[in-house]
C-alpha cells in the first residue's frame, strides 16, 4: 500500500473518530444527572442546596479528591469508593428505618418479612424523585433521617472524632483532614448527591445513571443486559480483527530490515549543536525526578500498611497519603514527558542539520519554565491538601482532585504554554528537512503531527471549570489521560523508534514508513473512541458504554504482533558490531514491547470489557494495568530515548555495560515482581469479593485489613527493592557519564 493511501486512511480514521467522540460528548452534556437547586425532605425541609453540592465537590477536590478513595470508581485504592460506601451504609440504615416505621426491628424479623422491606428499600432508593418543574430532589422522611446520620458519620471520620482513629488509620486519612464544619457539611452534600446518581434510575429506563454501578444486589444494582451484550460483542470483534490483521500482515509483509547495513555508525561523526548539548540538563532533571517519584511511591505504598505514619514517624501530619500519591503520579508524568521533550529537541536539529538562531536560548528558557511548573504545582498540591487555600485558590494553584491532572489550573496553563513553546522549537528546527521533500518526509510529517498532538491535546484539561458537572469533567479528563498519554504518546513513540532505526541505516525507509503509518491507523482506529471505556459508569448514556466496549477491544489488535516487533528489535541489536553501542536503547525498545503486550494488552483488556470493569473498576487490578502500562511502556521508552540522546552526547567512548545492564534488568524484573506477586493477587481477591458480596465490600476496611491482605501488601517489598535499586543504578550511570565511571575504552 502506498504512503498516499495510508495518509488518506489515517485522515478518515481521525476525522470520523473525533466526530463520533465529540457527538457523544454532547450526549453526555445533554443527559447528565441533574444537580438540583436543592434536595428537600417530603415536608419541605431543605437538606442541601445545589450550591452546597458544587462547593462540596470542590471541598472533596481540595483534600486530594481521587487520591483519597474514589467517586464513581475513579481514584486511589486505600480508602473506599465513597459512593459505594455511602450507598451500602444508606441501605443498611434505611432498612432499619423502614421497619421502625411499622414498629418493628429489621434484624429480628424472619427472612420472609425481611424480604418485604428489601423490596421497599429498592423502590425507595431507585425511584427517581427529581422534580423537574421545581428543580429539586425529594427525599422521604426516612431517607432524610438516614442522610443526617451519614453526614454525622463522615464528619467524625474526616474531622477529629477519637473513636474513628482506627478507621482513619486503615483508610490513611489524617485526623482533621477537613478542619472546618462548614466545609464538611458541603462535602456531605456532594457525597449524598453523587450516591443518589448511582442508585437512581434514569427517566424512562430501568438502569441507574451509572448503568447500575456499583454492584450491590441488596439495592438492585446488578449488571444490566447491555453489559453482557457489549462485552460479548467486544470479544468477538477482537477475535475477528486479530484474524484480519494477521492475514493482512502475512499478505503484505515487507522486510523492513536493511540488508545493506552501514559498515560504521552513520551518526558517529555527527557533531551535537549547542541546543542539542543543552538537552543534557533535561536528562539530569529526569534522573532527579525518577528518584523523588520512587520515594513518593515507597511512602504511598507504605501507607497501605501503616495509614498514619512511616515506620512510627507520624508522617501523615506533614505529608499525607493524598499528597505522596499525587506526587508519585504527577512526577511520573513529568519525568516521562520531559525525557520525550528532550528527545524531540535533540532529534530536530540532528535530522535537519540546521540550528535556528536562538535555539539554545529557547531550549534553556523552556527548561526553566518546566522547573517552575514542576516545583510550583507540587507545592500547590501540598498547600491545597493541607487546607491552606480557599476553594477558588485551591482550584487555581492547589489540587484539582482529578487523577493525572491533579495540578492547579494556573500550572496547567503554564504547562500547556511550555508544550507549545516546545512545539515551536521543534518545528523551526525541522522546517528545512520538511521542505526537502526527500524520502524522510512521511516520517518527518508524522513526527511533526504527533508533536502537535502532544502539545495541543493537553489543552483538553482546560475544557472544564471549577464547578463543572463531574460527568462532564470526567469526559474531558480522559481526553488528557487517554488521548494524550495513552494515544498520541504512543504514536510519537512509534515514529521516533522507526526514525532512529532508519537514521542508523538499520531499517529500509520505505517499508518502515508504511509500517508506521499502518500501525498509527490501527492504533488510533481503536484508541480514539476507546476513550469511552473509561466512562462506562461515570453517569454517561448506554451508547457511550457500547462504543467504549467496541473500540477499546480494537486497541488490543495492534498488540497481537508486538512479539514480532520485539524480535525484530532484538535482531537489530545483533545485526552489526557497531550497533552494540546502541544496545541499551534498543533493549529498552524490546522491553517496551514486552510491557505493551503484558501491561497494556493482557492486563489492559482484562479490565476493559464492561462486565469485567463493572466488578473491578478501581480495584488493585487497575493498579496492575497502571503500573505495567505507564511505567513499563512509557517510562521504559522514556529511559530508552534518554539512552539514545546520551549516546549522541557521549559519542567517543564505550559504556560501562555492567552498570547500565544491572540498572536495566533490576528495573524490569522489579516491576514484574511487584505487579505479579503483590498487586495482582490483591486485585484478584478483591474481584472475587466484589462479585460475591458487592463492590463496597471489596473496598472496605473489613476486607482490606485481613491478615492475608496485610501479607500481600508487604509482598510488594521485594519488587519495590529491586525496582528502586534499578532506578538508583540508572541515575548513578547517568551521573557517571559526566564524571567518568560509566565510560570505558574509546569506540
Amino acid at each position: 500500500m502506498t504512503p498516499k493511501k495510508l495518509w488518506i486512511g489515517l485522515a478518515i480514521v481521525m476525522i470520523a473518530s473525533f466526530a463520533v467522540l465529540i457527538f457523544y460528548g454532547t450526549e453526555i452534556y445533554r443527559k447528565v444527572p441533574p444537580i438540583p437547586d436543592q434536595i428537600v425532605s417530603a415536608d419541605g425541609t431543605v437538606i442541601a442546596t445545589g450550591q452546597d453540592i458544587k462547593d462540596g465537590q470542590n471541598v472533596w477536590q481540595s483534600i486530594g479528591g481521587q487520591t483519597v478513595g474514589s467517586i464513581w470508581g475513579h481514584g486511589a485504592y486505600i480508602a473506599p469508593d465513597w459512593t459505594a460506601d455511602y450507598l451500602h451504609r444508606e441501605a443498611v440504615l434505611l432498612l432499619d428505618e423502614l421497619a421502625k416505621k411499622e414498629g418493628k426491628t429489621y434484624k429480628e424479623l424472619p427472612d420472609d418479612e425481611q424480604a418485604k422491606y428489601q423490596v421497599l428499600l429498592k423502590k425507595e432508593l431507585r425511584t427517581n424523585t427529581f422534580n423537574e418543574n421545581k428543580n429539586e430532589i425529594v427525599f422521604s422522611p426516612e431517607r432524610a433521617k438516614v442522610q443526617k446520620q451519614l453526614s454525622q458519620y463522615y464528619s467524625r471520620l474526616f474531622m477529629n472524632d477519637p473513636s474513628m482513629s482506627e478507621l482513619r488509620d486503615q483508610y490513611a486519612i489524617p485526623q482533621n483532614t477537613i478542619k472546618d464544619s462548614g466545609r464538611m457539611a458541603r462535602m456531605n452534600a456532594f457525597f449524598a448527591w453523587s450516591t443518589w446518581v448511582c442508585i437512581t434510575e434514569r427517566p424512562g429506563d430501568d438502569v441507574t445513571y451509572t448503568n447500575n454501578w456499583p454492584h450491590d444486589e441488596a439495592v438492585g444494582n446488578v449488571p444490566p443486559p447491555s453489559l453482557h451484550l457489549w462485552s460479548g460483542f467486544s470479544v468477538l470483534l477482537l477475535l475477528a480483527c486479530v484474524g484480519l490483521l494477521v492475514f493482512y500482515h502475512a499478505r503484505n509483509k515487507e522486510e523492513e530490515i536493511n540488508e545493506a547495513l552501514p559498515l560504521e555508525d552513520p551518526l558517529r561523526n555527527m557533531k551535537p549543536t549547542p541546543s542539542m548539548k543543552a538537552t543534557l540538563k533535561y536528562i539530569w532533571v529526569v534522573a532527579l525526578l525518577i528518584l523523588v517519584q520512587m520515594l513518593a511511591g515507597v511512602i504511598t505504598a507504605h501507607y497501605g500498611v501503616e495509614g498514619s505514619g512511616f515506620y512510627g514517624i507520624p508522617l501523615d501530619q506533614f505529608l499525607p497519603q493524598s499528597v505522596s500519591r499525587s506526587w508519585h503520579v504527577q512526577l511520573a508524568i513529568f519525568w516521562i514527558a520531559t525525557s520525550w521533550l528532550a528527545t524531540g529537541l535533540y532529534i530536530a536539529p540532528a535530522v535537519s542539520g540546521y540550528e535556528p538562531k536562538y535555539q539554545k536560548l529557547g531550549v534553556n528558557v523552556l527548561f526553566g519554565a518546566l522547573l517552575i511548573v514542576v516545583l510550583g504545582s507540587l507545592t500547590g498540591q501540598w498547600l491545597g491538601v493541607m487546607q491552606k487555600l480557599g476553594l477558588v485558590d485551591n482550584f487555581l494553584w492547589g489540587h484539582q482532585g482529578y487523577e493525572y491532572v491533579e495540578l492547579g489550573r494556573i500550572w496547567q496553563i503554564l504547562l500547556l504554554i511550555g508544550l507549545i513553546l516546545w512545539l515551536i522549537l521543534m518545528v523551526r528546527a525541522l522546517l528545512p528537512a520538511l521542505r526537502r521533500k526527500d524520502g524522510d518526509r512521511h516520517l518527518l510529517l508524522l513526527f511533526t503531527l504527533s508533536s502537535v498532538a502532544i502539545a495541543m491535546f493537553y489543552g483538553a484539561g482546560l475544557m472544564y471549570g471549577r464547578q463543572t458537572h463531574m460527568a462532564i469533567a470526567e469526559y474531558w479528563r480522559w481526553w488528557v489521560v487517554h488521548l494524550w498519554v495513552e494515544g498520541f504518546f504512543e504514536v510519537f513513540a512509534t515514529v521516533v523508534a522507526a526514525f532512529l532505526f532508519t537514521r542508523l541505516g538499520l531499517l529500509r525507509l520505505k517499508s518502515a514508513t508504511n509500517a508506521v503509518l499502518f500501525s498509527t491507523i490501527i492504533f488510533l482506529g481503536g484508541g480514539i473512541l476507546g476513550t469511552f471505556h473509561h466512562l462506562y459508569f461515570s453517569a454517561t448514556p448506554t451508547a457511550v458504554l457500547a462504543l467504549g466496549a467496541t473500540f477499546s477491544a480494537l486497541e488490543i489488535v495492534p498488540l497481537v504482533l508486538i512479539g514480532y516487533e520485539a524480535y525484530q528489535n532484538y535482531q537489530l541489536s545483533k545485526s552489526t558490531k557497531w550497533i552494540q553501542a546502541y544496545k541499551w536503547p534498543i533493549y529498552c525498545f524490546i522491553a517496551m514491547c514486552f510491557w505493551n503486550f503484558l501491561g497494556a494488552g493482557i492486563f489492559g483488556f482484562a479490565i476493559n470489557p464492561p462486565i469485567a470493569l463493572y466488578y473491578i473498576q478501581g480495584l488493585n487490578t487497575t493498579a496492575v494495568h497502571g503500573h505495567a502500562a505507564l511505567f513499563g511502556v512509557y517510562g521504559i521508552l522514556g529511559i530508552g530515548l534518554m539512552m539514545f540522546v546520551l549516546r549522541g552526547l557521549y559519542p567517543d567512548r564505550q559504556w560501562n555495560d555492567k552498570l547500565i545492564g544491572w540498572a536495566f534488568w533490576l528495573t524490569n524484573i522489579g516491576l514484574l515482581v511487584m505487579v505479579t506477586i503483590s498487586l495482582l493477587p490483591i486485585g484478584i481477591m478483591q474481584s472475587v469479593a466484589s462479585i460475591k458480596e458487592g463492590y463496597w465490600y471489596a473496598r472496605s476496611a473489613e476486607f482490606m485489613q485481613t491478615d492475608i491482605m496485610h501479607f500481600l501488601r508487604w509482598m510488594r517489598v521485594p519488587g519495590d527493592i529491586l525496582l528502586a535499586a534499578g532506578e538508583f543504578l540508572l541515575v548513578v550511570f547517568i551521573i557517571g557519564l559526566k564524571f567518568g565511571w560509566s565510560l570505558k575504552e574509546k569506540r
